[in-house]
């Protein structure tokens, strides 16, 4: 019986993430990353067949463009599509690097609806927030209203997650108190800085700062925890 603590410690210090974030019955394996990768694959295929019949076809089911009522289909399948190989591999090696701690210490289920959701949202938010960002002078050009592809938009929310949850920032959130509006503008003022580092041509950065930023709330809340103690994460 003494021995448990101390292997639930270890492994707890593998995953990276808070201690509680382990508790009930988490999925113990990295098996959804393995699934979204051969799910990349076949979505690539998917797009490199529909092109050859035209390229029409293989956007009106795979990029995400507006109006975004025209092809809705698109907010959940553009998440797993990608703009070249390139681009592809980027996403697969950062999905790997971000996505196997948080895999690890939740569900298969919860994994891949979190992937889907945040993907979903970073996506539309590019969208709409580019039409209202567009005219603005100097930056205007940053915020052009493009199409929209790709699964950066969930790895910045799953990196955010990681951040928000892991055992460092759990600790720190315990022993320091802050009002709750300066969690809010250090969550802001962090996602501002890690998507202006990925900021280049093409690049979509506000479905960057979407991800991001959701994945650090939901990091906070630990949406993917499981068990008894789900819901008593703290509150932004």
């Amino acid at each position: 019986m003494a021995n448990r603590p101390r292997s639930r410690s270890r492994a707890d210090s593998r995953s990276g993430l808070a201690p509680d974030a382990t508790d009930g019955p988490p999925s113990g394996s990295s098996s959804p990353i393995v699934e979204l990768l051969g799910i990349f694959v076949l979505v690539f295929v998917l797009q490199t067949v529909t092109a050859l019949i035209g390229v029409g076809v293989m956007a009106g089911l795979f990029v995400l463009a507006p109006p975004l009522t025209t092809n809705p289909w698109t907010i959940v399948t553009s998440v797993y599509a990608h703009g070249g190989l390139g681009h592809l591999v980027s996403n697969s090696v950062a999905l790997v690097v971000f996505g196997w701690p948080v895999a690890r210490a939740t569900t298969r289920l919860r994994f891949h609806v979190f992937f889907a959701v945040t993907g979903a949202i970073a996506g539309v938010s590019q969208i709409v927030l580019s039409g209202a960002f567009a005219g603005l002078p100097f930056v205007g050009d940053w915020f052009a209203v493009r199409p929209v592809l790709g699964a950066s938009g969930a790895v910045f929310a799953l990196l955010g997650y990681l951040i928000a949850s892991n055992r460092l920032s759990t600790g720190l959130a315990s022993f320091v108190d802050v009002p709750d509006w300066v969690s809010a503008l250090v969550f802001l003022g962090l996602a501002v800085a890690v998507t202006l580092a990925t900021a280049a041509p093409g690049v979509a950065l506000l479905a960057h700062f979407a991800g991001f930023l959701v994945g650090l709330v939901a990091g906070r809340l630990r949406v993917l925890q499981v068990g008894s103690r789900a819901g008593n994460g703290p509150t932004v």
